[in-house]
């Protein structure tokens, strides 16, 4: 129980999140002790990169930055690993513009504790990229011409507190059931990141969902607000997870691959199967008038989000796209002393060892 008096978002449906991250994190373990496929795998495995790489994934194995892959697979990973690490680092904005506004200390010191956390999220991810041959600063500079993408949900602002509420509740818990898949993930730096990063959202998204807790149980003006959040926050968290299989480009080979294990729709599913007794504990509606349980698909039927919406805010033309990267580009700019004075020190650490052991 979150707080020892109400359910929270890690009871129930959500529950059995952390236990697989916990198990993807025994898996990693117990993979390194089978070893890899070798000689007694034949001739073929030995002397065929190509044949070494598809019996690594077969056998569940970790691809490790040293092993021979496809280009294909190195730019997937290059690509999906760079648009995560831009997505935690601009999406520090929306509730980073909420730390000097936070109704009270305890909360300030929260929410910059997990803004905190997403930076380090981003730092994780770009140094899981990086062991593919591309470097930072030109993962960076992708980002800051348009070139390479972040999630469209940092796109939409936050127009009040409750919407700090509705991003820890809907949108974490979005990228966690997107991203405890990812502990299993092919590429093996790729997963020990995630399996980081999944746990310290978990703590993003009960941060989220005590506050919705504590607004939805107050006065009727903070409960409408809650509830004005969970509206505006609903479809563009169920977009999250990307287009529906039929239109998804990426999916299958990345599923072939085992550097995703489910489909979109499957993920879109088990979000809102989880969110709706959520929602009944926090005596909030889910702003869905078709949504109902199956009892022959045993799953919610819901209704589908705007994709035509989805890739409009993905070509540029979201309420904040232009904010956003614009806030970067200074962020960028305004630290770049920080970074030049970073290098002149390592280079004058590398000298100085270079002199002793001379």
């Amino acid at each position: 129980m979150y707080g020892h008096d109400f359910p929270g978002p890690d009871d129930g449906p959500a529950s059995g999140l952390l236990d697989q991250v916990e198990a993807a994190e025994v898996a990693l373990r117990a993979a390194a002790d089978r070893g890899r496929p070798g000689v007694a795998d034949g001739p073929a495995v030995d002397n065929d990169p190509q044949h070494y790489f598809t019996a690594l994934i077969e056998a569940d194995q970790k691809i490790e930055p040293r092993d021979w892959m496809p280009d294909a697979y190195r730019k997937t990973l290059i690509r999906q690993i760079a648009q995560h690490a831009h997505s935690e680092i601009i999406g520090m904005q929306p509730e980073g513009n909420w730390i000097s506004r936070a109704p009270s200390l305890a909360r300030k010191a929260i929410l910059l504790a997990k803004v905190q956390d997403e930076a380090g999220h981003g730092l994780y991810l770009y140094a899981a990229a990086e062991t593919l041959g591309v470097t930072r600063d030109e993962l960076v500079e992708l980002l800051l011409t348009g070139r390479q993408k972040y999630s469209s949900i940092f796109n939409y602002p936050t127009l009040g507190w409750a919407d700090v509420g509705a991003i820890g509740w809907l949108v974490d818990g979005a990228a966690i059931v997107n991203q405890v898949p990812l502990c299993r993930c092919s590429y093996g730096p790729y997963a020990r990141a995630m399996i980081r990063v999944c746990k310290e959202e978990s703590f993003h998204q009960r941060q989220g969902y005590e506050i919705l807790h504590t607004l939805a149980s107050g006065t009727p003006a903070q409960r409408a607000m809650a509830q004005d959040a969970v509206d505006r926050w609903w479809y563009p968290s169920l977009a999250m997870f990307g287009p529906p299989d039929t239109d998804s480009t990426h999916s299958q080979q990345s599923m072939a691959w085992k550097i995703k294990r489910f489909s979109n729709d499957d993920l879109r599913q088990r979000f809102v199967d989880m969110c709706v007794q959520q929602a009944g504990v926090l005596d909030l509606r889910l702003p869905d008038p078709d949504l109902r349980w199956n009892e022959q698909r045993q799953a919610y039927d819901y209704t589908q989000p705007d994709y035509a919406e989805l890739m409009r805010v993905i070509s540029g033309d979201g309420p904040c796209n232009r904010q956003r990267i614009d806030h970067r580009r200074r962020a960028h700019a305004d630290g770049s002393w920080v970074r030049e004075a970073a290098a002149a020190y390592a280079a004058k650490r590398t000298d100085e060892r270079v002199e002793v052991a001379a």
